[in-house]
């Protein structure tokens, strides 16, 4: 620069874009006026990249800034995660001569090579843990060390172990342990806290790290990670592919899914307290699963009830109860709108409920919580309820629930007497199979294609299953029923067992309520409420059986 400059006088140079600035260019002037000092993993990407900048290769002294750069780089560098990972952070700033002479792609492989040696090693290590139960103490300590990379390198990262054969699982490992050390210092502050560069920051790393999962097998994520990312995705607004990318993850697994985990809040001013669109949609994605599951199999002709990985009738109705639950939890709600809540309850079709116990309290605690509901609400609300496949307990809280409309509880009563008779006559559980056995027989089957027949075979198993379920429900109540009736024989009370029982039918109808309001039994809207409940309906049980 000084030959080519035409000012005789020249005394001063500039340089533009230096890479590392002043402190790089005097560890390059060090190392040409002879001054000695060490290479380390924190000053070798300088080091390279002013050496590159500067031209300081062999073609002007042996052994050059350069060559001295890349030595240190493949016989220190490379064989390290760690001091890879060092220089990796320390190209920060480095921009894009680091990028440009491949600084970044090797460290970043040099990390792979030796991720991927690491599990080799250590196989037989991690298998004597998992037999003394110590796993927690063999865990890699590489996982914590990336994350001290920003999103945009941990991307990278993972881009390349994933090309260089590392382990899925191992993987999933690091974007948990990433995304817990880097959004936990966001997950302490309320939504309301973030500024907008805070905000747009959280966005893009919960967007990338769901980016990330994309690749991985729907069941490999834990369940728990899904759903704290899945809020924090809710609180920083992220994508709707995002979000919709968490909702199917967990909609194909949401049988292992517990309450706690589907009370997400809701951030829409003027809405419910809770995210009851986003629950929605995970129970699509459930459903879902079940349709294209018996679609595959009878596309295969595989004539099997249930494949490996199918959901077996006891997950169905798991979920049915999990969703009963959950509707507990936000009836109280007072801002929670009514299409909203019947639109969950219809969601799921019959056979997911062995008894509509769930549904009714769910109701009842929705009723109680929006006294202003008009007549026609009520009754549109309540027609959800099926008055057949309430337990006795359930019949005879409800055939005295003053908030529920006159017709639901004629339809209770009705349902009662029925089942009275049915139990004089010993023949419940008989006529009832028999009946829903005619009405399956009874359909006229035509020619219809492999898949279409096994779908309707599939669709029959599910509800002879159900069916089963509620006998076993009705066998026990039928149980109970009996022992009350043979202590009122024994007693030579029959009569008055009768008379008793019909006085409270009657006692029903005119709303002379022993669950009403002045004794204070109303079903609550909390889990905790769910066990005094319990012990409401068994004290009036013990009541009824006193009177016979």
């Amino acid at each position: 620069m000084a030959n080519e400059s035409r000012n005789p006088d020249l005394s001063r140079l500039e340089l533009h874009g230096v890479p590392g600035g002043a402190e790089a260019f005097e560890l390059a002037a060090k190392f040409c006026y002879g001054t000695n000092f060490e290479i380390t993993p924190n000053n070798v990407a300088k080091l390279h990249c002013i050496a590159e900048y500067l031209e300081m290769t062999e073609q002007y002294k042996e052994c050059n800034l350069i060559a001295r750069t890349e030595t240190y780089l493949d016989e220190i560098v490379s064989q390290s995660v760690e001091k890879s990972l060092e220089v990796l952070c320390a190209c920060d700033g480095l921009h894009p001569m680091a990028e440009d002479v491949g600084l970044l792609d090797r460290c970043m492989d040099a990390i792979a090579n030796n991720v991927s040696k690491e599990k080799l090693v250590s196989g037989l290590v991690h298998l004597e843990c998992d037999s003394r139960s110590e796993k927690t103490h063999c865990q890699y300590w590489w996982v914590e060390e990336l994350s001290v990379l920003n999103i945009e390198l941990y991307k990278r990262v993972i881009t390349v172990m994933r090309r260089k054969g590392v382990r899925s699982d191992t993987i999933i490992q690091s974007i948990v342990h990433y995304a817990q050390n880097t959004l936990k210092d966001s997950q302490k502050q309320q939504p309301w806290d973030f500024g907008v560069v805070v905000g747009d920051k959280q966005r893009v790393m919960v967007e990338a790290l769901v980016g990330l999962l994309a690749t991985e097998k729907i069941t490999s994520v834990p369940l728990y990670f899904l759903f704290g990312i899945l809020r924090m995705a809710v609180e920083v607004d992220a994508g709707h592919s995002c979000k919709q990318e968490l909702e199917r993850r967990i909609g194909f697994q949401l049988e292992l899914a517990s309450l706690d985990d589907l009370l997400i809040p809701s951030l829409q001013t003027s809405d419910s307290v809770f995210d009851v669109d986003t629950v929605h949609r995970i129970l699509v994605n459930f459903l879902k699963r079940i349709d294209e599951e018996d679609s595959e199999e009878s596309s295969q002709c595989s004539y099997e009830s249930q494949g490996l990985k199918s959901i077996s009738h006891s997950s169905v109705l798991k979920v049915g109860r999990l969703i009963d639950g959950y509707l507990a939890e936000i009836a109280p709600d007072p801002y929670l709108k009514l299409p909203k809540f019947m639109a969950l309850i219809e969601l799921l079709p019959e056979y997911v409920r062995v008894i509509d116990d769930g549904i009714y309290r769910a109701i009842d605690i929705y009723l109680k919580a929006h006294p202003s509901m008009t007549e026609s609400e009520c009754k549109k609300l309540c027609k959800l309820i099926d008055c057949q496949k309430l337990s006795q307990e359930a019949s005879n809280h409800a055939a005295q629930n003053d908030r529920l409309p006159l017709q639901m509880i004629v339809r209770v009563l009705y349902y009662e007497q029925i089942q009275l008779k049915s139990t004089i006559s010993g023949n419940d559980c008989e006529a009832s199979f028999s009946q829903r056995m005619v009405n399956s027989s009874s359909v006229v089957y035509t020619a219809l294609s492999p898949r279409d027949n096994y779908a309707s075979l599939r669709r029959e198993n599910r509800e002879l299953k159900l069916e089963i379920s509620r006998m076993r429900v009705r066998l026990s109540e039928l149980e109970k029923e009996h022992a009350f009736m043979k202590l009122g024989m024994g007693d030579n009370s029959s009569a008055e067992h009768s008379r008793a029982f019909f006085t409270s039918i009657s006692k029903g109808i005119s709303k002379i309520a022993i669950f009403g309001p002045t004794h204070g039994k109303h079903w609550k809207s909390t889990r905790k409420s769910q066990g005094s409940d319990g012990k409401s309906w068994r004290r009036q049980r013990q009541s009824v059986s006193q009177k016979y």
